[in-house]
């Protein structure tokens, strides 16, 4: 591992969040006319555009209906998560998730049309197949990524070999979740089953990533109390993420502790097995300096101080883009999440522009390995289409 200084180093050059200039209401205005005119507006051309020649009563309703979710929308959103309403926030985030998956395929669909023309298949015939089509296909997407977004996740499971474990480690289980979501779906029986899932795998340490709610400790209480009856053999332990940062975050970590976890808050803690001990540090999502929160920001040198430098070190931290300066830090395994593996296809490519992987294993620098979890929940449209969710086990070897 690198010495204090390059650790400080490494930390200070992770560019401190500054507050976004506000963008005048008109401006604000106008970029939410524009996203929604697309959303809503290549979906209506697709459907019911004039190609078509649909009869006028169903270019009628089936235009009422796509204004109205239109305006719809932002107005739930809004309602929903900037004043707290759980119900409106269900609203918005559902027609999300829906008008997000008919504007892609609609998108698509006119492909299809483009192939349809080549073959000669003409107006309104052709423009109707590709109607049916894109509403079939986004049906099927809607519904089965649904069932996706709220099932237990599926538990994937690999091996990470770290140079410097000791043989006493060797076999060590680490069951890594993240993004839980509690959100404004009461997901407490769900919530209960993946505790019954983790508790079958034989932990010895147990992961929590961040974004573990959408919603204040005492709002999201009876879908955490789960994670207090998590067992593993040498620790439970859990960093914030950047939703904790709209949620008192804080009260997250309070809370955390409270159900017997480790809340590393740029701290660590030395487990050992076998004679071995491995280092497992923690720091706080990059996002918590622009918080404003009083004693909240990313420290590396803080989360190691006072560690052995010849010890492997196990760093839990949110966004997988802070793995540049774990690399640089000689850090050997660093666990993220935050990505949702995209969620809902194609946002994976947008992800990919802010961040250096969406899922998995990967290696950067001599001897940094990152693992990247799709995810354990869902943020706002119950949906996972093509990202499935996971509870992930990985078992550290020599």
């Amino acid at each position: 591992m690198a010495d204090t200084d390059a650790l400080t180093a490494a930390t200070e050059s992770t560019p401190a969040p500054t507050p976004e200039r506000r963008r005048s209401p008109v401006v604000f205005v106008g970029i939410l006319i524009v996203v929604t005119l697309l959303l809503f507006g290549v979906p209506w051309w697709t459907l019911l555009g004039p190609q078509n020649e649909w009869p006028l009563a169903v270019v009628i309703t089936g235009t009422v209906l796509v204004v109205a979710a239109a305006i719809g929308l932002p107005t739930a959103m809004l309602t929903g998560h900037a004043r707290h309403s759980d119900g409106a926030a269900r609203v918005g985030d559902t027609l999300l998730g829906v008008v997000w998956v008919l504007f892609v395929w609609s998108i698509l669909g006119n492909v299809l049309g483009l192939v349809l023309l080549a073959a000669g298949v003409d107006d309104p015939g052709r423009s109707r197949i590709v109607a049916v089509a894109t509403i079939v296909v986004s049906a099927a997407l809607l519904i089965w990524g649904n069932y996706e977004a709220m099932r237990v996740p599926r538990v994937r499971e690999l091996d990470v070999t770290i140079d410097r474990l000791g043989a006493g480690l060797d076999g060590t289980r680490v069951v890594l979740i993240a993004d839980t979501h509690y959100g404004p779906i009461d997901r407490a029986p769900w919530s209960r089953k993946v505790a019954a899932v983790i508790n079958d795998l034989d932990a010895d340490v147990i992961a929590h990533a961040g974004d573990i709610a959408d919603g204040t400790p005492y709002q999201r209480e009876e879908q955490a109390a789960p994670l207090g009856t998590l067992e593993a053999k040498l620790a439970k332990v859990y960093v914030t993420g950047n939703h904790e940062y709209f949620n008192e975050a804080q009260g997250w970590l309070d809370r955390m502790t409270d159900l017997g976890w480790n809340s590393l808050h740029n701290r660590h803690v030395v487990v050992e097995r076998g004679g071995d001990r491995l280092v497992v540090a923690g720091v706080d999502d990059v996002t918590a300096k622009g918080s404003g929160l009083p004693g909240h920001r990313t420290d590396l040198p803080k989360a190691l101080d006072g560690a052995d430098q010849n010890l492997p070190v196990l760093l839990l931290a949110h966004q997988p883009k802070f793995v540049k300066h774990a690399a640089e830090a000689g850090i050997d395994l660093m666990v993220s999440g935050h990505t949702h593996g995209g969620q809902m296809w194609p946002f994976n490519f947008l992800v990919r522009l802010d961040q250096p992987v969406v899922r998995g294993l990967s290696r950067h620098g001599a001897t940094t390995q990152l693992y990247t979890s799709g995810g354990t929940g869902f943020w706002g449209p119950p949906f996972r289409v093509f990202a499935p969710s996971e509870i992930t086990v990985l078992t550290l070897r020599r």
